[in-house]
C-alpha cells in the first residue's frame, strides 16, 4: 500500500515524527471530544433529541469554525507555531475540563454550546498550523508525499478517537463527563508532545516582518474574493468542488438519519444505541481508510472525474438498496460504502484543485473549499431536520439522496464525454 510505504519513508525524519505525534494526539482528542458532544446531545436521558437539535448543534459548532478558518493563517504568520501547538492544546485541555463541569451541572444548552464552540475555534488554528509547518520538517522532494500522508493519518486518528470515546463511555457507565475529561487528557498530551521541538523550528522566521494585523485581515478578505474569481475561471476545479459539496450534503443527511435511528428505532437502551452508533462510525472510518488505499489507483485508472462518476453511481444504487430496510446491518454496510465514496471523491477533488488552480491561488481556494465543505454538511442537517420523523425512518429522504447521487453521476458522465 502506497500510504504505508510513504509513511515509512517519512518516519525516518525525526522532526516529521515529532510533528506527526502532535497531529495524531490532537486529532485523536478531537475525535473523542466530538463524539462526546454528539452522544451528550443525542443520548442524554434528560433530553428528547430531535433532528432539529442535531442540526442546531452542527450549525453552532461548524459554521463559526468555517468562518474563522481562512483568517487563521494571518495570526499563524505572526505567532511561533510551536507555541500555538503548546498553548493552543493547553487551552483546549482547560476548556474541555470546563465542558466536563458543564455536563455534570446540566446547564442550559447555550452555555454548553459556547464552551464547545471555544474548543473547536482553537482547533482551527492548530490544524492550520500543522499544515503550515510541514515545509519546515520535510524537504521539498518529500513535501507532496507528506501533504498526502499527514492528513490521512490525522483523519484515522480522529476516527480512532471516536472509537475510544464510545469505549470509554460504555466502561464509565455512559458518563459523557468522563469522555470529555478523557479528551482533555489527550489535549494535554498533545501540548506536551510539542515540547519535543524547539520554539524556532516551526517558524515563522523572526527576520520576516509581518504585515500590520488590520491590513493583513483586510488583504485576506480581498484574497478570498480573488480566489473565488480565479475558481470561476477554472471550470474543472469549480465542478469538482461543487460535486464534493453535494456529496458531503448527502453524507450529512444520512448521518443525521443514523443518529436518530440509533437513538430511537434500533435500540431499547442508550447503551445499545451508542454501541450501534459506534459501529457505524467505525464502519465509515474503515471506508475512509479504504478510500486512501484505493483512490490513487482509481484516479490513475479512471481519472479524477471518472472516479467521482463511479463513486456517485455506486451510491445511487447502494443507498436505497441498503438504506430503505432501515435495519442496522445494511446501514452499517452503507456507512462503509459512504465513507469510501465520500472520501474517495474528496481525494479526487484535491487532485483536481491542486492541478487546475494556479499555485498563487491554491491556498485561498482550499480555504474556500473548507468553508464549502462544512456549510454543505450543516445544510444537510437542516434539510434532514425538516424531513425526518422522530424515529429517523424517512424513505423519502433516502430516495432523495439516492436521486441526487444519480443526477450527479449523469452530469459527471456527460461532462466527461464532452470534455
Amino acid at each position: 500500500m502506497s500510504v504505508v510505504r510513504d509513511l515509512r519513508v517519512l518516519l525516518r525524519l525525526a522532526n516529521f515524527r515529532r510533528l506527526l505525534a502532535v497531529r495524531l494526539l490532537s486529532q485523536c482528542a478531537d475525535g473523542v471530544y466530538q463524539v462526546a458532544l454528539a452522544t451528550y446531545v443525542v443520548f442524554s436521558p434528560e433530553k428528547q433529541t430531535s433532528p432539529g437539535a442535531i442540526a442546531s448543534a452542527m450549525a453552532v459548532l461548524l459554521l463559526p469554525y468555517s468562518l474563522v478558518g481562512p483568517f487563521a493563517g494571518v495570526l499563524l504568520d505572526r505567532w511561533q507555531r510551536r507555541q500555538v501547538f503548546l498553548y493552543g492544546n493547553l487551552l483546549r485541555a482547560l476548556l474541555a475540563c470546563g465542558t466536563t463541569v458543564l455536563v455534570l451541572a446540566s446547564v442550559p444548552d447555550w452555555l454548553f454550546y459556547a464552551s464547545a464552540l471555544s474548543v473547536t475555534a482553537v482547533n482551527r488554528f492548530v490544524l492550520a498550523g500543522l499544515s503550515a509547518c510541514l515545509p519546515r520538517v520535510v524537504d521539498e522532494e518529500r513535501l507532496v508525499m507528506a501533504n498526502s500522508v499527514s492528513p490521512t493519518a490525522g483523519t484515522l486518528a480522529a476516527t480512532l478517537g471516536g472509537g475510544l470515546a464510545f469505549g470509554v463511555r460504555l466502561l464509565a457507565d455512559n458518563s459523557d463527563a468522563v469522555v470529555v475529561a478523557f479528551g482533555a487528557v489527550l489535549y494535554l498530551c498533545a501540548a506536551l508532545a510539542s515540547l519535543r521541538m524547539s520554539r524556532e523550528l516551526l517558524g515563522p522566521d523572526p527576520d520576516l516582518v509581518p504585515q500590520r494585523l488590520v491590513s493583513a485581515l483586510k488583504s485576506t478578505a480581498q484574497g478570498l474574493a480573488a480566489g473565488l474569481r480565479h475558481l470561476a475561471e477554472r471550470r474543472p476545479a469549480a465542478r469538482a468542488l461543487a460535486t464534493v459539496a453535494v456529496m458531503r450534503f448527502c453524507y450529512g443527511a444520512l448521518l443525521v438519519t443514523v443518529l436518530m435511528l440509533s437513538r430511537y428505532a434500533w435500540s431499547s437502551t442508550d447503551a445499545e444505541g451508542i454501541g450501534l452508533l459506534g459501529l457505524a462510525v467505525a464502519a465509515s472510518g474503515a471506508g475512509f481508510f479504504a478510500a486512501a488505499v484505493l483512490s490513487p489507483w482509481a484516479v490513475g485508472r479512471f481519472g479524477p472525474f471518472g472516479w467521482m462518476t463511479v463513486c456517485t453511481a455506486a451510491a445511487a444504487v447502494l443507498v436505497p438498496a441498503l438504506g430503505l430496510p432501515f435495519t442496522p446491518t445494511p446501514f452499517l454496510v452503507a456507512a462503509f460504502v459512504l465513507g469510501l465514496i465520500t472520501q474517495g471523491a474528496k481525494i479526487a477533488t484535491d487532485t483536481v484543485v491542486q492541478t487546475a488552480v494556479d499555485d498563487s491561488y491554491r491556498g485561498r481556494v482550499f480555504s474556500l473549499y473548507d468553508v464549502l465543505f462544512n456549510v454543505a454538511f450543516v445544510g444537510a442537517a437542516g434539510v434532514a431536520a425538516l424531513m425526518l420523523p422522530p424515529d429517523g425512518r424517512s424513505p423519502l429522504l433516502v430516495v432523495l439522496v439516492a436521486a441526487i447521487y444519480g443526477a450527479l453521476a449523469l452530469v459527471l458522465r456527460r461532462e466527461r464525454r464532452e470534455g
